[in-house]
């Protein structure tokens, strides 16, 4: 049998379960778009969605819910300046859709209809990131609910300080088609989960939490026994240690952050900074500052897409562009910004692979992937070998970031007191209170321990959520001011 080549395989799949059951053709599509086209609309797109997903969570010892979902349904765009006109429907029908076509096309409010051809069909360039598997179906109920409870064995056994045990696991399979203005078709087949794991320890009546967990875009067999015990040894030894915790001090000090998760800082407090709409509109404090020095020499920033099996990673956006890797930030100089297909063209750049939706029933944005920062040329125990006074935070919980004035307070899960480069004791209630492009520029220590996370992050953006994925080396931070109980 010969294998189909992976884009059209996956073009295949989406037109088998999103247009063949409806009585659709890419036919249909074309003369859609025709219709919104014929009003001189600058851009228009059809985005196809049909997702399932399965979620089982474990607390108190058993597996208390199971849920399942399916939902299916287009969005239909049309684009004019910087107006957009927006409908969706989960019903595909060919009556449906093109009702959904005329209701937008009136956006650009040039009058009278004109005749167009319409678009010659092409298959958009995309990638090969993931396998387009069903991870729904990659293990049976029973292996789902055994895994979930092998989850809370193996926690109870570690320690008798572990009094309970919270798992969750989710699974989910996601087809998309877009179909765009200019007759470009594109799509994927996103296979994506996630296990997560919280544990609570009682020492002499005093309670603390760890937590951990992982996945990416592949099937359940990846939590196998070696990778359900990592994530497991973390969440105990996160809850055990805080046990230990002092109230934390307070005041302007060095700050070193770990690898991997604590990267949520550099996400958030940079870079939805440097997304395009922000900067198109002049309200993210990077606005106007392309070659200009915005970090420590030294620091260089990505958002990239491409990383195989990434939580964040995309064959191709929600827009029909393949996956990019990016480079914002090169050696402290600010390069580019984050861009979808709208604020791409109004200032005048390409797009970048960044158009993203929560799901049909939203319209795209410029969204981070996985968004890390390159390794330095310092051993991590170096780094904090070299704080005199200050804070080791090697895990972080929630955050809020003003994007104008790139100001953030963020909470430490985990953190540590360091004097004379010695770990002294754990500490609790740590708050790092900053400003994000102020923070760039007192990076003074950079690791050669670059990781990305596990493979847990959600970005939340005017109340679409998406998968993303973060990462960094060691990083010491001159002069953070940190927000203690002590």
């Amino acid at each position: 049998m010969i294998a189909r080549e992976p884009t059209l395989a996956r073009l295949a799949t989406a037109e088998q379960l999103l247009l063949e059951p409806f009585g659709l053709t890419t036919a249909h599509l074309h003369k859609a778009l025709a219709e919104i086209r014929s009003h001189g609309v600058d851009d228009a797109d059809l985005y196809f969605q049909a997702t399932r997903n399965e979620g089982w969570s474990l607390e108190e010892g058993i597996v208390k819910t199971g849920s399942f979902s399916i939902e299916q349904g287009v969005g239909v765009r049309a684009v004019s300046g910087e107006k957009t006109a927006f409908a969706y429907s989960d019903d595909l029908s060919w009556d449906s859709l093109i009702d959904a076509a005329r209701a937008v096309r009136s956006i650009s409010g040039q009058g009278q209809a004109k005749k167009v051809k319409v678009a010659t069909a092409k298959v958009a360039k995309s990638r090969s990131l993931y396998a387009g598997v069903d991870p729904i179906a990659s293990l049976d109920s029973n292996a789902k609910v055994a895994l979930l409870e092998k989850v809370e064995r193996l926690a109870k056994a570690q320690d008798p300080r572990v009094v309970q045990v919270m798992a969750g696991l989710a699974a989910e399979h996601d087809v998309v088609l877009v179909a765009r203005a200019d007759g470009t078709l594109a799509a994927d087949v996103r296979p994506l989960i996630r296990l997560s794991v919280t544990v609570i320890a009682e020492q002499n009546g005093r309670r603390e939490m760890g937590s951990s967990g992982g996945g990416g875009r592949f099937g359940l067999a990846y939590f196998d026994d070696a990778m359900v015990q990592s994530y497991v040894d973390e969440a105990v030894q996160q809850a055990l240690t805080n046990l230990d915790s002092r109230p934390a001090p307070a005041g302007e000090m060095v700050v070193v952050l770990g690898s991997g998760w604590p990267g949520i800082l550099l996400h958030e407090a940079v870079g939805h900074g440097l997304e395009g709409d922000f900067n198109r509109k002049g309200s993210s404090a990077f606005a106007g500052l392309i070659g200009q020095r915005v970090a420590a020499k030294g620091v260089t920033v990505l958002d990239d897409g491409t990383i195989a099996d990434r939580r964040g990673s995309l064959n191709v956006d929600d827009e029909g562009n393949a996956s990019q890797r990016n480079v914002l930030i090169e050696d402290g100089i600010l390069r580019g910004y984050i861009q979808d297909a709208m604020n791409a063209r109004l200032m005048g750049v390409k797009p970048t692979g960044n158009g993203r939706r929560e799901s049909y029933a939203h319209t795209p944005m410029p969204r981070m992937t996985n968004t890390y920062m390159l390794a330095g040329d310092k051993h991590p125990d170096e780094i904090v070998a070299s704080i005199k006074k200050g804070l080791y935070a090697t895990n972080f919980g929630g955050g809020q970031v003003d994007i104008t004035s790139g100001k953030f307070v963020f909470s430490a899960s985990q953190a540590f007191w360091v004097e004379n480069g010695k770990i002294q004791y754990p500490v609790k209630g740590a708050t790092l209170v900053g400003n994000g492009p102020d923070a760039l520029k007192r990076v003074s220590m950079i690791g050669n321990d670059m990781r990305l996370d596990t493979g847990v992050g959600t970005c939340g953006k005017e109340g679409q959520s998406v998968p993303v994925g973060v990462g960094q080396p060691t990083l010491r931070i001159e002069g953070l001011t940190v927000g203690g109980t002590a």
